[in-house]
């Protein structure tokens, strides 16, 4: 499970990288043909990242029930996000996934509910919710570099 988390941390680090370069004001525009924006990816990875691990887990996230609720499956920007939650999303990035990896190491992942993801597969125990949510994060990537053309 080490690849798996270092290969997160990539995926994180590079999200971090392209906001840095940025303004935030850039960050909140929906560009045309999109329903979202970049800043709403970078909540939405963090949100679901932990609705994957510790929602279906049957424990408590990491987050704030706030951000859960802003950023998850389903939602979509509803304003422009303020420099202050902007900080705490870039913090999130890392320290989100450092506190699940220990977590994961001492065995805190006791129970798991069975999920079937939209896209059609089932996670059975933690590992497979880690390792499913990498390749969401990516896809979220993905949608980020492409926004990134555009504004």
């Amino acid at each position: 499970m080490t690849n798996t988390f270092n290969h997160l941390r990539a995926t994180r680090k590079n999200v971090l990288k392209i906001i840095r370069q940025h303004e935030l004001e850039d960050l909140n525009l929906i560009p045309e043909g999109f329903n979202n924006n970049i800043i709403w990816n970078v909540g939405h990875i963090i949100a679901t990242q932990q609705l994957l691990t510790y929602g279906l887990a049957g424990m408590p996230t990491i987050i704030h029930k706030d951000y859960i609720d802003k950023y998850r499956k389903g939602t979509k920007p509803t304003g422009s996000i303020n420099n202050t939650e902007f900080e705490s999303l870039k913090e999130l990035l890392l320290t989100a996934i450092d506190n699940t990896e220990e977590d994961f190491l001492a065995g805190r992942f006791e129970e798991f509910k069975v999920y079937e993801t939209s896209f059609g597969v089932t996670l059975n125990n933690i590992e497979e919710a880690i390792a499913f949510n990498n390749m969401h994060e990516a896809m979220h990537l993905g949608n980020i570099l492409s926004m990134k053309k555009l504004v």
